[in-house]
């Protein structure tokens, strides 16, 4: 076993965390990976289980690169100001390759996520959601931030009292260098957006880079448009239902 923990405090739950998890009653998600929250003293903490990685993968993360779940603790502590709290980060061991990993972070109570306002019809502000996003992005941006899961679910969002309030989650994945423009602009690919939201955004966030509008919605439309056309080749080629 080995782990990482942002403080002393969490090493009870840190130490027994596989069986914290397994004994946890509110699931958040059950997927490929899965989320549950559990309460530890007097706060409420969220667990990501990762999936058991394939041999291949349980012997590169073993020897030659870090877990999702170590990336994961090691991303949010450098960019600790735009992410829940980092709690810490533990790896489980069978006949020396590794097995279970999980990632803990403070719950953040978010009212919804970006998904809400780029799909619902009407939602309440959704021009000043977006414009709040844009800057949120650029700020993301600036500090050499490029999250390469930049999609819906993992933009979270709380109304606060002078706007909104950005977190962004599920960030094992990624990338911090001086961007371009075009680098910039193609980070809002994932959003699976329609392109008038994408638009309102993008013409935001344009003014803050002192871009021309039309450049930079062209640029961003057309990552869009391959992301989307991209996804539902495969979704096409195994039989699923396409969304465009």
């Amino acid at each position: 076993m080995k782990y990482e923990v942002s403080s002393g405090k969490y090493i009870g739950i840190i130490e027994e965390l596989r069986n914290y998890f397994l004994n946890a009653t509110q699931t958040i998600y059950d997927g490929r990976n899965s989320l549950k929250m559990i309460p530890y003293e007097e706060s409420d903490l969220i667990v990501k289980s990762f999936k058991i990685p394939h041999i291949i993968n349980k012997i590169a993360y073993t020897f030659f690169r870090d877990s999702k779940a170590k990336k994961s603790y090691k991303h949010s502590v450098k960019i600790v100001e735009f992410t829940p709290e980092p709690i810490g980060y533990v790896e489980y061991f069978r006949f020396g390759l590794l097995s279970d990993s999980y990632y803990i972070c403070k719950q953040y109570h978010y009212d919804f996520t970006i998904r809400e306002p780029l799909v619902q019809q009407g939602f309440k502000n959704k021009e000043k959601i977006f414009r709040a996003f844009a800057a949120f992005t650029y700020d993301l941006h600036n500090y050499n931030i490029q999250h390469l899961d930049y999609s819906p679910g993992n933009i979270l969002i709380k109304e606060i009292e002078d706007g909104y309030e950005f977190k962004i989650i599920d960030v094992n994945r990624m990338r911090f260098k001086r961007l371009t423009d075009t680098e910039r602009l193609e980070n809002f690919a994932k959003l699976w957006a329609k392109d008038e939201d994408l638009k309102l955004i993008i013409e935001s966030y344009a003014k803050l880079i002192k871009m021309d509008k039309d450049e930079a919605i062209s640029i961003v439309l057309n990552a869009s448009q391959k992301h989307k056309d991209k996804k539902n080749l495969k979704k096409r080629l195994k039989g699923k239902r396409v969304v465009d």
